[in-house]
């Protein structure tokens, strides 16, 4: 081998980086927030822990789940897509009639009854998907808004199908997996809304830092320019309103199933305010922001409706404008901010 051989393997064996060099290569190429935190930990193991020590209230603590579940829904098409909508309820209902429907003529069998809430929801999204991404905000309020109302009339009018203003009951729950019966105590379906709320968080918070994900990002912040990067906007909005639309079917598809009964607001109006106000609370594009704010609504409702059933509701404004006004960005924003400037006073 002749002097410029060895020099030219010498080189290429140099420029071939080692399996160590290749290793931090592909972590440097990993995706911001992949990696699970200690506080996002601790998060999880605070359900695990209210089962515990607040036995009476699991009933609450599962509804929250679901509830949060369905604002994660909303967030995935409101704070990644920048999709506006107020009939958001409607596939929630849908998902929430699905399961009903099918127990109530004898398929009770949970999971089954999930996956048929979501793919019928999907299909409604789906649909509705081409009229919304062809308007801007004002256009896609008044489109979800009018679906919703639709709806809602168009169950109230089945009155034979879904039960009307009676609601659908008669549900008769399979025992979860052949074995875990849905009891009053609400122990199976704690752990049940406990179980799907996580899987469905675990691939949402994969798919929101995922490229998928962070074009959404860039079409909520700047959809005239993703275009020129090869983005078809249209096609990302209309997958991410299909799948948040068959994530909030399986929510209503669990509050069915766990509280074996079905009303007509699950379609109503009310219901797709108070999601927003949820996001609001608790802080858009951050998908623990919807758990966060399900759950201090939904408490706050239960303790002030508790001690003023007649004014609750202005105690839940005044917080909603308190948030507003001193915590741009929801709870999670204010904390964030408040971490921040500790930070930099530590600094300095």
């Amino acid at each position: 081998m002749n002097a410029y051989s060895t020099t030219a393997l010498k080189a290429k064996t140099d420029a071939t980086p080692s399996p160590e060099a290749q290793a931090v290569n592909h972590s440097a190429l990993r995706l911001p927030n992949d990696r699970w935190k200690a506080l996002e930990i601790v998060f999880w193991l605070l359900p695990v822990a209210s089962y515990f020590f607040f036995p009476d209230y699991l009933v609450l603590i599962s509804q929250i789940m679901i509830i949060g579940l369905f604002a994660m829904s909303l967030d995935l098409i409101l704070g990644y897509a920048g999709i506006v909508s107020l009939g958001h309820a409607a596939f929630f209902g849908l998902g929430a009639y699905t399961a009903g429907l099918l127990s109530v003529h004898g398929w009770g069998e949970p999971i089954s009854g999930l996956l048929a809430a979501a793919v019928v929801a999907a299909v409604a999204g789906f649909i509705v998907s081409f009229l919304v991404v062809r308007g801007q905000d004002l256009a896609r309020l008044m489109v979800t808004l009018g679906i919703g109302l639709m709806l809602f009339e168009a169950a109230n009018k089945a009155a034979f199908i879904t039960g009307g203003v009676d609601g659908l009951s008669g549900m008769v729950m399979e025992p979860l997996f052949g074995t875990f019966e849905f009891d009053l105590f609400g122990k199976t379906a704690f752990w049940y809304s406990f179980a799907v709320l996580f899987i469905l968080f675990v691939a949402m918070r994969r798919l929101v830092n995922s490229p998928f994900g962070l074009s959404l990002r860039g079409i909520r912040e700047g959809g005239r320019r993703m275009p020129a990067i090869g983005a078809h906007v249209d096609r990302r909005l209309v997958a991410v309103f299909t799948l948040g639309a068959a994530v909030a079917g399986i929510a209503g598809a669990l509050l069915a199933q766990t509280t074996q009964f079905v009303g007509l607001d699950v379609l109503g109006f009310p219901r797709s305010a108070e999601l927003l106000i949820m996001l609001v609370l608790g802080g858009t594009g951050r998908l623990y922001g919807a758990l966060v704010g399900a759950a201090v609504f939904m408490v706050a409702q239960d303790k002030i409706s508790g001690f003023d059933p007649t004014y609750w509701q202005f105690y839940i404004g005044l917080l909603l404008v308190l948030i507003v006004l001193f915590a741009r960005g929801g709870i999670l924003g204010g904390l964030e901010k408040i971490v921040a400037r500790f930070k930099r006073s530590e600094a300095a």
